[in-house]
């Protein structure tokens, strides 16, 4: 039986360890950081912690600014595909800084959804301290920061189909990668990969708009080979209208997993992209 395979990022385990009981004297409370961790049952009650989401917020920020995230070298976050120059070594050869990076942050983020101020906090302290750690790596061997909207357009200028690459693509250098058009306009990120049943091929890249971090995301399967791909995959490049991605047919829990309909779907939002390229 065909099914289609979504390849995604690895969400990190956490092994948390829970306090005793309070004191029965102790007087309830609504805070939900001192809130105890809910049943399952009760998931859909969480109160978010805010504070820790907003920490994230700015850290993403500050992160934008500095010029090495989230694009401007190899794998989205940080150093060029190629390594560094003059044969230099990153000395880290079994977790990539991208995925690191991608990993703490949505572990981050999943407790702050569940209400765990104190544990996202926690979380956020070590990705600032690996962050850092990246960084003066990066500068200590001469990598520089992204420069900005200019060295973009250059890029976009400069890219070339993705089927015209003479090299293999990797899940992790694309995933988390920043899509834009023609014109510097962001479209998304790239969120997962979605594989043809029958050929086992990249069919699709699943594009995530809108929200923070995974929250109330939208997300836009667009063809594979319609993209373009800029020096050391800096950037993906899709060259339609914001408007275009907006009315995309999106991907929902049922599109493409059910057996068999991964063709009927694929028809669809082909002929929607087929008749967007075509009057662009």
């Amino acid at each position: 039986m065909n099914r289609s395979i979504l390849v995604g990022p690895v969400a990190a385990g956490f092994c948390l360890c829970l306090a005793g009981p309070l004191a029965a004297a102790q007087p309830p409370t609504t805070d939900p950081v001192a809130q105890p961790s809910p049943s399952p049952t009760n998931l859909s009650k969480l109160i978010p912690a805010q504070t820790c989401l907003s920490d994230l917020r700015a850290f993403d920020s500050q992160m934008e600014k500095d010029g090495y995230w989230p694009s401007g070298a190899g794998f989205g976050y940080g150093y060029p595909m190629d390594g560094y120059p003059s044969g230099s070594a990153t000395g880290y050869h079994d977790v990539r800084p991208s995925y690191e990076l991608r990993t703490l942050i949505a572990s981050a983020n999943i407790l702050a959804q569940r209400g765990e101020q104190q544990l996202c906090e926690g979380e956020l302290s070590t990705i600032r301290d690996v962050y850092k750690t990246y960084v003066a790596d990066m500068r200590g061997n001469g990598i520089p920061e992204a420069d900005g909207p200019s060295a973009q357009r250059k890029q976009i200028a400069a890219a070339q189909p993705v089927t015209a690459q003479p090299n293999a693509f990797r899940s992790d250098q694309l995933l988390g990668t920043d899509v834009r058009n023609e014109k510097n306009e962001t479209l998304g990120s790239v969120h997962d990969l979605l594989m043809s049943p029958s050929t086992g091929a990249i069919a699709y890249l699943v594009i995530g708009r809108g929200g923070f971090f995974g929250i109330d995301e939208k997300y836009v399967p667009v063809p594979w080979g319609d993209f373009k791909v800029t020096q050391n995959l800096s950037l993906l490049v899709f060259d339609i209208p914001k408007s275009a991605i907006d009315d995309a047919p999106q991907l929902t829990d049922d599109h493409f997993a059910a057996p068999g309909k991964f063709d009927h779907e694929s028809q669809k939002v082909d002929a929607y992209w087929k008749a967007q390229l075509s009057s662009n």
